[in-house]
Formats: C-alpha cells, structure tokens, sequence
C-alpha cells in the first residue's frame, strides 16, 4: 500500500490533482473550554440534502436541528452565474433555521425494554413547494416529518385613534374598549339582538376617526408536523434508513432483517432481507448497514458484522436472501488473531453519486469497491493503523465496538471519515494520488499537521514512512504520544456538491471548506 490507497480509483485522470486545502468555516454549538456536555445534547446523525442548501443534524435527547445555506440567495441563482461564468469563491454559509422534538423516550412493556430517544439516522425526502419533508429515526420508531413555513397574521386592535378625535373630555374615557368583550381575530361574543354594548359610549355627534381592525403584518413561522410513524415492524435495533429513488419507497434495517415501506403507508411494510436463522445458536453475522442504489430503485446493498458487502436486486424474488453480488476481501493466511472479526466488522456503507462504486468503513480501514469486481476493493485506505497494538486496550474500554461514519464528495475523488482525538481523515482515490489529509474538529483544523520533533532523529526515518503510506495522522499519535478516545468523531457528511464536510465533535457541529 504505497500511497494509502491502492490499484485504481474511480474516475481516471491523467495527473492527480493537488490536495486539497482545508480551512475552518463555522461552528455552531462551540463548547467552552471545561464546559461539561450533556448528554442529550451529543449530535448523533448528520445528513445533506440532495441540493445541499439544507443540513439536517439529530441528536441523543431526541431532537432534530435544521440548517439552512444562506450564501447562495445572496449571489444570486445558480444558473445566472453559470451563465456569466462566475466562479463561486465563497465557501458554503449556513444559518440555524428550525428544530423539534423527533422522538421521546418509551418503554416496551411486553420486552421491559426502555427505549432511548436517540436520533440513530436522518435522511432527506423529495422537498415541493418549498416544505421540507425527512425520516428520522430511533431504535424501534421511524417518522415523517413535513416541515414548511406557516404565516402568522397579526390584528390590529379596533380603537379609536386619539390624536385626531374630537376634543372632547368624554373620548379619552370612553374611546378605550375593554378587552374582555371581544374574541381574537375581530369576533365578538353572541348578544340578543338589539342589545348596545355598555363597553363603549359614544359622544354627541359620534368619532370622527374610528380606526377599524386591519392585519398589520404577516410573521412566518416554521411548523414541523409528523405526517406518518412507521413503528412495530423491527424486533432488534434499527441502525440504517434509506430512501429510494423512486421518491416513494424506503427501507428499514435492523440486526437481522430489512424491511421495505411505502411513505405513504404506515401500517404495513415488506420483510425483503432476513437471515435470522432457526436456531439463534447458529447466528454467525448482523447487519450492521444498508443503503438504496442512488439511481436504481431495484438495487440495494447492505454490509455484515463478516466484513462483507452483498448487492441484492428486488426484481429476482419477494424475500432477498440470495445475493445477487458479494464483496469481501480474503484475509492472508496466518493474519488471523482474536480481533480479526471484530475489526472487520463495517460500520457503515455509502453508493458514491455515479452508482459504480461503494465505500465502506470498518474499524481500521476505509475501503473503495467497484460494484464490478467482486474480489477484493479497488483501494484501500488506512484511518488509524497506530492503534493496532492497542487492540487489547480498545477492546478492555469497549472503543473497538464504535461505529464510524464515511462519506465521498459529491465528483467521487475523494473521502472521509472519522478517528479519536476529534479527528477526521480526508484522502484522495484517484490513481496515483497519496493525498491523505489529516483534520482536527476545531478551529484550527490543520493544527496536526505541523510537528516539532520530539525525538533522536533516528526516529524520523519511521515517521517518513508513516506519511508516504498515509497511514496515519502525521502527528502526536504516529509519534506515539497521547491519543484521547474519548473524544471521537464518528459522525460527518459531506455536501454533495462541494468540497465542504459538516462533522460532529460531541454537541458541536463543525463546518469546513476547500
């Protein structure tokens, strides 16, 4: 593995291009330094939209916070500067726009299970008219969420304005009506017919400037209202969501099956993937992640607890058991040891935009698949290798069973995901390229990325290496130096249309661009 990535990438270029340059952009939620974090407070899902104007983030007490991008209304449309060939230098902005309360915490009395409210994944439906509409889910309950903005009407109260009535002494106390008598929006209380209101008195010769009720502004407000609960259809954990490219269909996936719904239909879904098997002694591997194909809505694939990937087709049968493609890599005989299942385990998988190739994320390692070649990954990509002597520690404090995201930018030549010590690795998989950028979550991103040297300089011959094969943070924990794993970062995505990543580091939401 000379240059972090091996054999071929996807898209074929004749020279890389340069690495890229990352740069600090925003945060919302900054912690101060010592500030403790609540626990409910800790994001835990991160999605895009497909345009990327909208950035969705769920957290462990249950809520949903919406972000809204801010820089694009002020340039102006997209195909105006097209149009002109303007080059769009600033990076992505993002403002605070809504948040609300997905999902509570509930108790299954038949299993006396407590169910946590925490947001496990988010994901973006088809948006009309302007309303927003996204899945969100716990452990056992999915949601539908229809967000738009709703406008506030504001009456003005019916009075009499003073500064051109008659100059009377009378009007002063007799122009002010009493509340009590009047219902909102101008109603009034039912009277018999005939009856004066004792309220209001007139002077001889009656007002003349009666000031009667008009709407004095229209404020909006966004409304977030649950269209449809999706919920009793999974006996274990969900860990995946995804929506299909129909714009109608989403499946479900838990441990050990995967169900299939309509949006529009909540009380019945289809059970497509199942390998529970007879006897629960058998059981050798879980699902651990699904996704839809981004264009065609008759394929899906789904990772194991195995390290494999299998790609299935809903046009062969009702139930998926056969796969139609799996992707695993042999291990080399004489590697194995107690850890070898575990780490293999993948954490997560994504389709890159073209359909072509998918990523996977297990502990150690990102790897790249070409959806055509089922034998092995077309590149391979090291995220932490300076922890595989401390395998035994990971697996004491229980950190080897954390489950990090990975995502790939919106043109496929690079990607990203998380590692301890709050930090995240970028690299190129282009042929040839050994770019692999390692980034801190903060506003010092690159802060890594200078080092003085600590040690003889018989040690730099090894610290050369580490950064030819990309393997690992070119900084104190390559060194051997201390590494935190509390303060991982296992979540981040990246805008599907430019180089900008949104990352969680605990109850912050970093932000930043190329």
């Amino acid at each position: 593995m000379g240059n972090g990535a091996e054999d071929a990438g996807p898209p074929v270029g004749s020279s890389p291009p340069p690495p890229l340059e990352w740069k600090f952009s925003q945060v919302f939620g900054e912690r101060a330094a010592g500030e403790e974090v609540q626990e409910v407070d800790i994001i835990s899902a991160i999605e895009f939209d497909k345009s990327g104007d909208h950035l969705a983030t769920g957290d462990r007490g249950g809520r949903v916070v919406l972000f809204e991008r801010t820089d694009v209304r002020n340039l102006g449309s997209r195909k105006d500067l097209e149009a002109q060939d303007y080059p769009i230098s600033r990076h992505p902005e993002f403002r605070y726009k809504t948040e609300f309360q997905s999902h509570e915490p509930e108790f299954d009395y038949l299993k006396s299970l407590e169910i946590e409210e925490k947001i496990n994944k988010i994901k973006w439906c088809q948006a009309a008219n302007h309303v927003l509409f996204l899945l969100s889910t716990n452990d056992k309950t999915i949601k539908y969420w229809k967000v738009q903005e709703k406008k506030v009407k504001k009456i003005s109260e019916m009075n009499v304005d003073a500064s051109q009535a008659v100059q009377n002494d009378n009007i002063a106390s007799s122009s002010t009506i009493s509340p009590r008598g009047y219902l909102p929006n101008g109603g009034c209380p039912e009277r018999p017919h005939g009856q004066l209101n004792n309220d209001l008195s007139m002077p001889p010769g009656g007002f003349p400037s009666l000031r009667l009720p008009v709407v004095t502004s229209q404020e909006t407000s966004l409304i977030a209202r649950c269209r449809r609960t999706y919920a009793h259809a999974h006996d274990y954990h969900i860990n995946s969501i995804s929506n299909n490219s129909d714009g109608e269909t989403f499946i479900s996936a838990d441990d050990l099956r995967i169900n299939l719904w309509n949006l529009e239909i909540s009380n019945q879904s289809f059970n497509i993937v199942d390998v529970k098997p007879a006897n629960m002694e058998d059981l050798t591997e879980v699902i651990t992640s699904a996704e839809f194909h981004p264009t065609h809505c008759n394929m899906l694939a789904y990772s194991s607890s195995k390290g494999s990937i299998r790609l299935i087709d809903l046009r062969q049968s009702a139930l998926c058991d056969n796969h139609s493609k799996m992707f695993e890599e042999h291990e080399a005989p004489g590697s194995r040891s107690f850890f070898t299942e575990i780490i293999a385990s993948i954490s997560d998988v994504k389709f890159a935009k073209d359909g072509r190739h998918i990523l996977s994320r297990d502990y150690m390692t990102l790897k790249l698949w070409d959806i055509n070649m089922e034998s092995g990954p077309v590149a391979t990509f090291q995220v932490h290798e300076y922890l595989r002597p401390k395998l035994c520690d990971l697996y004491e404090n229980d950190s080897i069973f954390d489950k990090f995201d990975c995502c790939l930018s919106g043109d496929g030549l690079h990607v990203a995901t998380g590692s301890y010590s709050n930090l995240f690795r970028v690299f190129g998989c282009i042929p040839g390229s050994n770019e692999a950028t390692t980034l801190e979550a903060s506003k010092n991103p690159m802060r890594r990325q200078v080092q003085t040297p600590s040690r003889p300089a018989k040690s730099l011959g090894s610290f050369a290496r580490v950064v030819r094969r990309g393997a690992e943070s070119p900084g104190v924990e390559a060194n051997g130096n201390s590494y935190d794993f509390t303060t991982k970062l296992l979540h981040l995505a990246w805008h599907p249309t430019e180089s900008s990543i949104a990352c969680a580091a605990m109850n912050s939401l970093y932000m930043y661009s190329a």
